[in-house]
């Protein structure tokens, strides 16, 4: 799920458990428009990041997606 407002992408890599990771593309600084194929994706220049943690798995970027603190109580989820 991308939180275009808040700048966030938050992934499930397995069930239960939660990412989060800045929006922003460490390339150029465009927002990641998908999840797909266990990819988070930039749909400037190409660039695609891991769900799990999210580093650099393709494109031009080379530095990974901060990662952000996730809490999750009962069925809510919090980004910090």
């Amino acid at each position: 799920m991308i939180l275009k407002d808040q700048k966030v992408v938050v992934t499930q890599p397995a069930k239960g458990d939660f990412k989060a990771f800045t929006a922003v593309c460490t390339h150029k600084g465009c927002t990641v428009a998908k999840v797909e194929d266990g990819l988070i994706m930039c749909p400037c220049h190409g660039s695609r990041f891991s769900i799990e943690d999210g580093s650099r798995k393709a494109g031009p970027a080379q530095a990974a997606l901060a990662s952000k603190k996730v809490t999750v109580e009962g069925d809510q989820i919090s980004v910090s």
